[in-house]
C-alpha cells in the first residue's frame, strides 16, 4: 500500500478503511494544574501565549498523525467565577457568555495558531461536556449537593453552557480550522444513574455534538476515566461521534470490546496513561510488545494508537516514537 499523508491515514481510520499503518497520537497538558483555569483571571501569566507555543513545539518535535488541541488555561467557565453558585437557585442565573467574550475568542485563537503549524495533520479541539464543566468548576461535593437539591437546575445550567460550547465548537471549526472536536464526558463512579443521566445530562452533551456534526462528521467522544474514576460506558453508546476514546485500563474494556460496544466505530487509545505505568516507565521491548498485543487484539482497521487520557508531562517524546515505529513495522 502506498504511503499516506497524516490526514489521509487518520480519516481513513475514522471511516474503518484500510491504512498504510495504524495512526498514532498522544496528548498531555501543557500548563501546570493551577494554571489550567487562570488564563483570564491572571493575564500577567500570559497563559494564552504559553499554550500556543507549547503546542507548536510539540508538533515540531513529534510530528503526530493528529493533534488534540488542549484548552489549557480556559477551564474556568466565566459564569461560575461571576456567580459562585452554591445553590440550585444560583444555577438558574446562568446565561451564555456569547461570541465576543474572551473565553470564546481566546480559545479560537489557540486553535487557529496551532492549525497554522500542523503540516497536514488532523486536529481536534478539546471541549469538556457542559455538566462536566460545571462539576469541574464548582467542585465535586457542591455539584452533587445541588444535584440532589434540584436536578433540573443542573440541567438548566448545563444547557446554558452547551449554548456557549456549541458556539465555540462552530468557531473552532469554521474560523480556527479544526477538523472537529474532542468532547470529554464523565460520570464519576457512576454517581448519576443511567436514567437520570439520559434525562438531565445527555441533552446538553448531544447538543454540543450536534453543533459540531452540523459542520463536520469527524468528531471524537472521550469517556473520561481520568483519576481512576470508572464510568458506565453504555451511557454513551448511542452518541453520534465518529471515533471514541476511553480509559481501557480503568474501565477494563479493551479496544476490541469497546469497538463492539460502540457499534463498530473507530477507536482511539490502548495505552494506560497513568504515571508509573508501561508507557511512562516501561522499556522499549515492553512498549513494542504492548503495541503488538493491542493491534493483535483490536486489528488495524478503525484503530488509532494513543492513551486512555492525558499522559504525564514528563513522558519522553522518544516513547511516542517507539509506538509509532512499531506501528510502522507492523504495517
Amino acid at each position: 500500500m502506498n504511503a499516506m499523508t497524516k490526514r489521509e491515514r487518520v480519516l481513513k481510520a475514522f471511516n474503518n478503511q484500510a491504512v498504510d499503518r495504524v495512526p498514532v497520537g498522544f496528548w498531555f497538558h501543557f500548563l501546570g494544574e493551577e494554571e489550567l483555569s487562570q488564563a483570564l483571571t491572571h493575564p500577567q501569566l500570559r497563559l494564552l501565549e504559553q499554550n500556543i507555543s507549547a503546542h507548536q513545539k510539540y508538533i515540531g518535535d513529534f510530528e503526530p498523525d493528529f493533534v488534540k488541541i488542549m484548552s489549557d488555561g480556559y477551564f474556568l467557565y466565566p459564569r461560575v467565577s461571576e456567580i459562585a453558585p452554591q445553590t440550585a437557585a444560583d444555577l438558574y442565573r446562568f446565561k451564555p457568555v456569547g461570541a465576543d467574550h474572551p473565553w470564546i475568542r481566546d480559545q479560537v485563537k489557540i486553535v487557529k495558531s496551532v492549525v497554522e503549524k500542523l503540516d497536514g495533520a488532523c486536529c481536534f479541539y478539546n471541549l469538556f461536556a457542559p455538566a462536566n464543566i460545571l462539576r469541574i468548576n464548582i467542585g465535586y461535593e457542591p455539584f452533587f449537593r445541588i444535584w440532589n437539591e434540584d436536578k433540573a437546575a443542573v440541567a438548566f445550567a448545563a444547557g446554558v453552557i452547551a449554548e456557549d460550547l456549541s458556539l465555540l465548537a462552530r468557531l473552532a471549526i469554521e474560523e480556527g480550522g479544526a477538523d472537529g472536536i474532542y468532547l470529554s464526558v464523565q460520570n464519576p463512579e457512576n454517581h448519576i444513574s443511567p436514567a437520570d443521566y439520559s434525562e438531565f445530562i445527555a441533552p446538553s452533551d448531544k447538543a454540543v455534538l450536534a453543533a459540531a456534526n452540523a459542520l463536520t462528521p469527524n468528531n471524537i467522544l472521550h469517556c473520561c476515566g481520568y483519576g481512576d474514576n470508572k464510568n458506565d460506558l453504555s451511557i454513551w453508546k448511542d452518541y453520534d461521534a465518529k471515533a471514541v476514546n476511553w480509559a481501557t485500563a480503568i474501565e477494563g474494556v479493551s479496544l476490541a470490546e469497546g469497538k463492539a460496544l460502540f457499534g463498530g466505530k473507530a477507536v482511539i487509545g490502548g495505552f494506560d496513561n497513568r504515571a508509573g505505568k508501561l508507557l511512562h516507565k516501561g522499556g522499549r521491548a515492553e512498549i513494542e510488545a504492548e503495541v503488538e498485543k493491542i493491534l493483535s487484539d483490536a486489528g488495524k482497521i478503525g484503530v488509532i494508537l494513543g492513551a486512555d487520557c492525558t499522559v504525564p508531562p514528563d513522558l519522553g517524546r522518544e516513547r511516542f516514537d517507539i509506538v509509532r515505529n512499531k506501528a510502522i513495522a507492523l504495517g
